[in-house]
């Protein structure tokens, strides 16, 4: 209802005033305009799909990494018709499983998923997706996982520098089906009942190319080509940019690369500072971006940067994408043995968030991130906080 004057001699105008909104169906609290709420069709309405959610800064349509504390730090999740860039750590043990978890939540969910690889078969990895944690009944296990991972300095109530005591809390548990974002079980895979209902695309490169395929100078390579035409009928055929519509109710494409830029897409950017396939990548990018930005779409990629030669196209990369995190292990460096780390297995780095409809992206203001991979669990968590067990250590 419209706001009601607390005089009474402005009664009979209040009256009239809520009359008039009552017709319009506007109160002094919304806006003037179309609402989520409408089912008619005079104008434009917000799409409610499974696994979604509207951003609560902007209003774009979001979806689950499937990392619920990842969604917190990009803001909520990824939005739909972005491209999320995951900088391989150094022996790529751990970007896979970011990777598994994006395309786990869109089984979750009931999405569509298009998983494309170079080096392992598609089926293969949704074989390997982590089994989810749905319901109260696997929380006694999430508990018991905590309990063994706890450090006896977990226990000790500390005052923490105000810094620290404003940073948003990494959310952790078991959550029900029907919310945003859910929790997998690093140690148990995704039932194959899931796994067979669900809806999904395959591109394996070595059953794509022919050896007799000729390719044109200065195009994109064979790999991407094929790739990209692959994207783009599954799009248009399924209806996910809109001009045919889908026959069910409305869904999301999730497609998932693996090791894109690597010499298995026949890409020679890590292999040579200045190759003849130099611009290759970037042009896949940006015909990419081109197709999530007009379709209900999501992407991950997970791309070996470190192998990268030239750094120009690595700053390429990171402008065409929309989210760009980077993982860094501990694996084969000092951190592994430094007491400060001990707790954790690597550093996440927040790179790039984005700011649509603008030309530029904006940076994590949260900087001292470090994940861990415990039996179950994979975690990201401040690991300045190990600073409270070594008072008198500088850094």
């Amino acid at each position: 209802m419209a706001a009601v004057a607390t005089c009474g001699s402005v009664a009979a105008s209040t009256g009239s005033a809520v009359a008039t909104a009552s017709k319009s169906n506007v109160t002094s609290f919304q806006r003037r305009g179309p609402r989520a709420s409408v089912t008619n069709d005079s104008g434009p309405r917000l799409v409610s799909i499974a696994g979604t959610r509207p951003s609560v800064r902007n209003g774009q349509l979001l979806v689950s990494t499937g990392l619920p504390a990842l969604d917190q730090l990009l803001g909520g999740g990824l939005a739909v018709g972005t491209v999320l860039l995951i900088e391989e750590d150094k022996y790529n043990i751990y970007s896979p499983l970011l990777f598994k978890y994006f395309l786990a939540e869109g089984i979750v969910n009931g999405h569509t998923l298009l998983v494309a690889s170079a080096k392992e078969d598609p089926a293969n990895i949704l074989q390997e997706l982590p089994a989810p944690l749905l319901d109260d009944k696997c929380k006694k296990e999430f508990d018991e996982d905590v309990y063994n991972h706890k450090t006896p300095e977990s226990n000790i109530k500390m005052k923490i520098a105000w810094r620290y005591q404003l940073l948003p809390k990494m959310e952790i548990g078991p959550v029900s089906s029907s919310r945003f974002g859910h929790y997998y079980d690093a140690s148990k895979r995704m039932p194959q009942e899931l796994i067979e209902a669900s809806n999904w695309h395959g591109f394996f490169l070595p059953e794509k190319i022919s050896s007799t395929l000729k390719v044109e100078p200065c195009s994109l390579t064979p790999g991407y080509t094929k790739l990209l035409q692959f994207i783009q009928n599954i799009i248009y055929e399924e209806g996910f940019d809109g001009s045919n519509p889908q026959k069910k109710q409305r869904n999301i494409l999730r497609i998932g690369i693996q090791n894109l830029g690597s010499p298995l897409w026949g890409d020679d950017i890590c292999c040579a500072e200045n190759g003849g396939n130099s611009h290759s990548l970037t042009k896949f990018l940006y015909v990419l971006r081109g197709l999530l930005r007009t379709s209900l779409s999501a992407c991950i990629i997970t791309m070996p940067t470190h192998l990268i030669q030239n750094k120009a196209i690595i700053a390429r990369v990171t402008t065409l994408s929309d989210v760009v995190v980077g993982l860094e292990s501990f694996i084969g460096s000092e951190r592994e043995t430094n007491p400060l780390y001990k707790d954790y297995h690597g550093l996440i780095h927040i790179r790039q968030i984005p700011r649509l409809n603008n030309l530029i992206c904006d940076e994590s203001d949260v900087k001292d991130l470090a994940f861990k991979l415990k039996r179950k669990l994979f975690t990201i968590e401040d690991w300045r906080k190990s600073l409270w067990s070594f008072p008198n250590l500088k850094i």
